[in-house]
C-alpha cells in the first residue's frame, strides 16, 4: 500500500508501534501518548527485564503500544492486565521507584479546526450510513486529533505511592494427576484425596 502523507510523517516509534500491532487506530494512540508520558516524567529507557512494570486496566490496543515503548511483555510478567474495560495505565519504575497511574475522566471530544466535517462524518456513522471512506476519514481525523492535543487535555495523570511490585514468579512443574499435563505448581488445586489437579480439571469436576 502506498503511505499517506500522514504515515510518511509518522515519528519512528510510532511507525514500529503499528508495525507491532498491524494497523493504527486511536485505541493504539493512547497507549502511544501514555507511553511517551511516562517516558519523558521518569526518564525510562525501554526495559530489557522488568525494570518497568505497566498495569493496564483493560485488554485494547492501547497495550500493543506500552509493549514496544516500554518493554513490558505478559512473558515476562511486568504486563499486567487486571481487565475493568477501564481506559486507564499505572507505569512503575524499579530504577527510578516512581509510579504513575494515567486514566480518562471525560468522553472524547473531537476538537480538530474542521469540526464541522467531523460532526457530518460522525453523525453519518450514528445512522448507519457512513461509507468505508467516511469510516476511514472519520478515524484518522480522530487519530491526528490525539496526537496533536496536549496530553492534560486526554488523560488526568497522577502519582501514586510507589510500592515495589513483585517480580514474575519462577515455579517448578508437575502433572496434573486427571490429564497428565504440565502444569505451574502454583496455579494446582488440591482435590480432598491429596491429588494435585489443574484448573481445567478441577472445574470439570465441580461441572459434573
Amino acid at each position: 500500500m502506498t503511505p499517506t502523507q500522514d504515515q510518511r510523517e509518522w515519528p519512528d516509534d510510532l511507525k514500529r508501534c503499528v508495525d507491532f500491532h498491524g494497523h493504527i487506530c486511536p485505541g493504539l494512540i493512547y497507549g502511544y501518548r501514555v507511553a511517551l508520558e511516562a517516558i519523558g516524567l521518569m526518564d525510562l529507557r525501554r526495559a530489557v527485564d522488568e525494570e518497568i512494570v505497566a498495569i493496564c486496566e483493560n485488554d485494547s490496543c492501547a497495550i500493543d503500544a506500552l509493549q514496544v515503548l516500554l518493554g513490558t511483555a505478559a512473558g515476562k510478567g511486568n504486563l499486567i492486565i487486571k481487565d475493568y474495560g477501564k481506559n486507564a495505565y499505572t507505569i512503575i519504575s524499579r530504577t527510578k521507584r516512581r509510579s504513575f497511574r494515567f486514566s480518562r475522566t471525560e468522553r472524547y471530544a473531537y476538537q480538530g479546526s474542521d469540526q464541522q466535517i467531523y460532526d457530518q462524518l460522525s453523525g453519518a456513522l450514528d445512522k448507519g450510513i457512513a461509507s468505508k471512506e467516511d469510516q476511514t476519514a472519520l478515524k484518522q481525523m480522530k487519530i491526528n486529533d490525539l496526537l496533536s492535543r496536549p496530553f492534560r487535555d486526554i488523560f488526568t495523570t497522577k502519582e501514586m505511592n510507589y510500592d515495589d511490585p513483585l517480580f514474575a514468579p519462577l515455579q517448578p512443574s508437575e502433572p496434573c494427576a486427571l490429564c497428565g499435563e504440565m502444569t505451574m505448581t502454583g496455579k494446582m488445586e488440591v482435590l480432598p484425596d491429596g491429588r494435585r489437579v489443574c484448573i481445567p480439571c478441577r472445574l470439570n469436576l465441580i461441572a459434573v
